[in-house]
């Protein structure tokens, strides 16, 4: 894959494809830097002059290596774009191009959003993201637009039948990503075990966005401005969204605020359950904030398995791995006798 860091200002067929897409009669790029994050993506803010006037946009494609459970950047696009014809608050796509050629491989290009989304920084700097209270409830109520969002169609066609099952079927999948690596993690093994035993019956199953978290979402001094990230979208649980965004995982520096590090969580909730009309189900959010542990762990290993393989060096995908002892630890704590998570399900037939 080529070395896009020099030769994307001033690319003639690029430039060209954005002609075409911004329907101009020229649009040149005149500067082109690396985003930070995107450990699964690459992001490129490219300075265009479009007609004479200036814009900003972010190119969108594959990392050198990927993870099993990340979406193509095709279907990726599909989801945004579903996003934002929904009226949830996303970057606006401009176009996608499945055409390797181009620039070594298929991209998207979407609009670039004001604001931060680095979660460290987001959950400590209180300048960002205005009221913290009322980011909270925005955030819910767009979490809330997204579980009704309508799915029909090329959106239909892409996300197929819902599961029937679908907390069993993501302990299905988290087991399998660990057996596809070939480790042994007994840790987590027990962590599965118990999770599977404590799964709650299937309820609704609706669109979730499935990493709908602090670092995902832009954010600037007034408020939101845009979510990010939705390579992982699909069917489950709408309390799977939920526990993800509130695990103690993603609060950062901040776990006593239970929302993201944002909020407690009666602000998050309050603007979920007004616009949804749906109940929060206190005890499936604390089974699925047991799940998001355990997710993360195995992304995380998934990651340093990508540095250790010898498919991408890097010192961040290796930190990354690194990150999977403590979730692993959080996990079994989580599973103790009396804690929340622990007795979350009720006790299931085990196959």
């Amino acid at each position: 894959m080529p070395d896009m860091s020099v030769s994307l200002v001033g690319h003639a067929a690029l430039e060209g494809w954005l002609a075409t897409r911004f329907s101009a009669n020229r649009v040149s790029i005149d500067g082109a830097e690396r985003l930070s994050g995107g450990a699964i993506q690459e992001n490129w803010s490219l300075s265009l002059t479009i007609d004479g006037k200036p814009r900003s946009v972010v190119l969108r494609r594959d990392a050198p290596a990927t993870i099993a459970a990340s979406r193509s950047r095709s279907e990726e696009y599909q989801l945004l774009a579903a996003a934002y014809a929904a009226s949830i608050r996303v970057p606006e796509p401009f176009g996608f191009c499945g055409d390797s050629g181009l620039i070594g491989a298929p991209f998207a290009v979407v609009e670039r959003c004001d604001g931060t989304a680095y979660g460290p920084r987001v959950v400590r700097d209180t300048t960002l993201g205005g009221d913290r209270a009322a980011l909270g409830e925005e955030l819910g109520r767009q979490l809330a637009r997204i579980h009704a969002m309508p799915v029909e169609g090329e959106l239909a066609s892409l996300l197929g039948e819902p599961p029937a099952d679908p907390a069993r079927e993501m302990i299905a999948a988290l087991r399998n990503w660990l057996d596809a690596m070939n480790i042994e993690r007994p840790g987590m093994e027990w962590c599965l075990r118990h999770a599977l035993i404590t799964a709650p019956e299937p309820a609704d199953i609706v669109f979730t966005h499935q990493d709908f978290r602090t670092g995902n979402f832009l954010v600037d001094g007034n408020g939101l401005t845009a979510i990010l990230d939705w390579e992982f979208a699909g069917w489950s649980d709408p309390m799977s969204d939920i526990g993800w965004f509130c695990a103690e995982c993603w609060r950062f520096s901040r776990a006593d605020l239970e929302a993201g590090g944002i909020c407690a969580r009666p602000d998050f909730y309050r603007g979920y359950e007004r616009e949804s009309g749906r109940r929060i189900d206190a005890v499936r959010v604390k089974w699925w904030e047991l799940v998001a542990h355990l997710r993360w762990a195995v992304i995380a290993v998934q990651q340093g398995h990508r540095h250790a393989s010898g498919e991408e060096r890097s010192l961040h995908l290796a930190l990354t791995g690194r990150i999977a002892d403590g979730l692993e630890l959080a996990a079994l704590r989580m599973c103790e006798p009396g804690t929340n998570a622990a007795d979350a399900g009720q006790t299931r037939a085990v196959t």
